[in-house]
């Protein structure tokens, strides 16, 4: 998954704060000149003119230091060396510590009746942290040492064998991928869960100084925290996402029970039961969040689309410039302005010879105005033309919204941007294919159930792993999940949204969460279930606007003015205003709606149910 770098935008940089939260047990760090407001803090004698006083000379402060910290991860990422990282570490580590002590500066303010817009001004502040650090210096630091040391178990990690072969996570996320032998696999996902044993008694550590520095901010605890973010109590958020699930709940039971019935046949049925649920390692992914490596395994007869994106491109000598340059025409026929030149001049498009980059495709906006860019090592593949649509979604948002305060400058809410990129990936149809002049002909519908399976393969069946994450860490913030019930519970709500086991005994000596980088890596994973039940209802909505009359997944909005306006009102506002108003710019509602994927998925739904005619489906 895309992931913006997090020196971009207010709350893009909170979400990897605690990967740089180290900074924080430097006590001896001078801190800048107080300002007017600020002095006027200590005196508890705060004014609704002091909170504009101090919004305004903090929007400075943290314009200087994002585009100074942009610019260190730019070249950290560009020239991979010790010297960039250091640069870039110290650039991360002055931001993290301007944050923290903002966000507690800007909860001083909570008791004074203020306008709308500096309230909302101020909760982005205190929101803006991922994991709220105590007040207390000592426990600042001891959280601080946590993170870092959780961070380092994740990132060092690698299964050493009894023969003395030692696999790294890479290797072992191909082999899972290509694998159909059985104990291989579950070798493997054994393996990997080692590394996260350790990280048990650090992990209940952290949650109770989290908890105190969230508490310390008027929240009940870290998980509360993240919730309120939305718009929205809470609990209602929560709620709201229940909502969501249950009305693609029945797509996934089907798509479930025929996965389950191919791999009965593949690795017989004592070991897939037609009434139990899936074993974690045999869907191709070592987290059983993404099933497209199977595809082979549960294909449509019949299923090829009678084309190939990428020999298309090689037919009609794409490089990677003209790849990347033909994906902006996709915005500029919707009316969009082009990139300036330095996208063009500064973005890195192939991988170097001479020097180590990080390849993995973002998207970036180095001035919060127009020095946008993205970072690839393109390869000429259909995968990554539809890849680029995706970025350059992000690049086009963050133009959009360049207007806006500082505080503003992100998505509607942070399942937005995810949604926008994928929004625009979802019109590279085989109708867009043949507009752009890559294909001849579109093939019939029938060749549509093999590229609906693969596509369900993937969004349909994370969306349940993308929503269950957050449900295990919520209920351990809150104390509803205990330090005893850690893996137990885990294993529990993997079973009840998803309908997938532990193929192997667990206990609590284990930690199976750990395993996943975004738990010891502290980053909240709501905003992808809200990205994949976004694009849809984006999609769909847009498809209508731009008049649309094919099947919605069959739709392009290439050449649409009229979805082009409507989508960027929405882009424009930024969070300016509670999501469910940005929302309404595209869909007219102000709820999220699911419903798009059924229709989206319409034909492999019919396609489904009469596969499963005899099966026992369900677990």
């Amino acid at each position: 998954m895309t992931r913006i770098p997090f020196k971009l935008s207010l709350s893009a940089v909170l979400v990897s704060v605690t990967l740089g939260l180290s900074g924080c047990n430097d006590t001896t760090t001078t801190q800048p000149t107080e300002s007017a407001a600020e002095t006027k803090m200590s005196s508890n004698k705060l004014t609704a003119t002091d909170a504009k006083a101090f919004l305004a000379n903090t929007e400075q402060q943290l314009a200087k230091l994002y585009e100074k910290s942009s610019r260190a991860a730019w070249i950290y990422a560009n020239f991979i060396t010790h010297d960039t990282a250091q640069l870039a570490a110290a650039a991360n580590q002055e931001v993290t510590e301007t944050i923290v002590r903002l966000a507690n500066e800007a909860a001083r303010f909570d008791d004074l009746e203020l306008d709308a817009d500096s309230r909302r001004k101020l909760d982005k502040l205190k929101l803006a942290l991922t994991l709220p650090a105590p007040q207390d210096a000592a426990k600042t630091e001891k959280l601080a040492n946590i993170v870092a040391e959780l961070d380092g178990l994740y990132g060092k990690g690698e299964y050493c064998k009894d023969d003395g072969q030692c696999l790294s996570l890479g290797e072992m996320t191909a082999t899972m991928a290509s694998s159909r032998d059985y104990n291989e696999l579950l070798d493997l996902w054994q393996g990997w869960r080692q590394i996260s044993k350790p990280m048990r008694p650090l992990y209940e550590q952290q949650v109770t100084l989290t908890n105190e520095g969230a508490q310390e901010l008027g929240y009940a605890d870290t998980g509360a925290m993240w919730r309120s973010k939305y718009d929205m109590p809470a609990d209602e958020f929560a709620t709201e996402l229940d909502r969501l699930w249950g009305q693609v709940k029945p797509l996934y039971d089907s798509l479930h029970c025929h996965v389950r019935a191919k791999l009965g046949e593949q690795y017989g049925e004592d070991k897939l039961p037609e009434d139990g649920t899936i074993p974690a390692h045999l869907l191709g992914n070592m987290w059983a969040q993404q099933w497209g490596n199977i595809y082979d395994l549960v294909a449509p007869e019949n299923a090829d689309p009678g084309y190939d994106v990428t020999e298309l491109l090689a037919q009609h000598d794409y490089d990677e410039l003209e790849m990347v340059r033909g994906a902006e025409k996709f915005f500029t026929s919707m009316g969009f302005a082009p990139l300036p030149d330095t996208f063009y001049e500064r973005s890195l498009f192939t991988k170097p010879q001479d020097r180590d980059v990080q390849c993995h495709a973002s998207a970036w906006n180095l001035d919060s105005k127009d020095d946008l860019r993205i970072k690839m090592c393109i390869q000429r593949t259909g995968e990554e033309f539809a890849t680029i649509h995706h970025e350059l979604g992000h690049n086009f948002y963050q133009r959009a919204y360049n207007q806006q305060p500082l505080y503003y400058q992100e998505s509607a809410n942070d399942g937005f941007h995810e949604a926008i990129g994928d929004t625009i990936a979802l019109s590279v149809t085989p109708e867009y294919l043949k507009e752009i002049g890559l294909l001849d002909e579109v093939p019939d519908e029938s060749k549509d159930i093999g590229l609906l399976m693969r596509m369900a393969l993937d969004k349909v069946a994370f969306i349940p792993f993308g929503l269950l994450v957050d449900q295990w860490r919520w209920q351990v913030f809150s104390g509803e999940i205990t330090p005893e019930q850690y893996n137990q519970a885990w294993w529990q709500l993997r079973k009840k949204y998803q309908g997938i086991s532990a193929p192997i005994a667990r206990s609590e000596s284990d930690f199976d969460p750990g395993a996943k980088y975004h738990v010891p890596g502290n980053t909240p994973y709501t905003r992808y279930f809200l990205a994949h039940i976004l694009q849809f209802d984006f999609h769909r909505s847009l498809c209508e606007i731009a008049g649309n009359d094919a099947a919605i997944h069959r739709c392009s909005i290439y050449n649409s003015k009229e979805a082009g306006q409507r989508l960027n009102e929405m882009l424009e506002m930024g969070s300016s205003q509670p999501w469910q108003q940005a929302l309404a710019k595209v869909t007219g509602k102000e709820q999220m709606d699911a419903t798009a994927i059924l229709d989206y998925f319409a034909p492999l739904q019919a396609y489904l149910d009469e596969q499963n005619k005899g099966r026992q489906c369900g677990w």
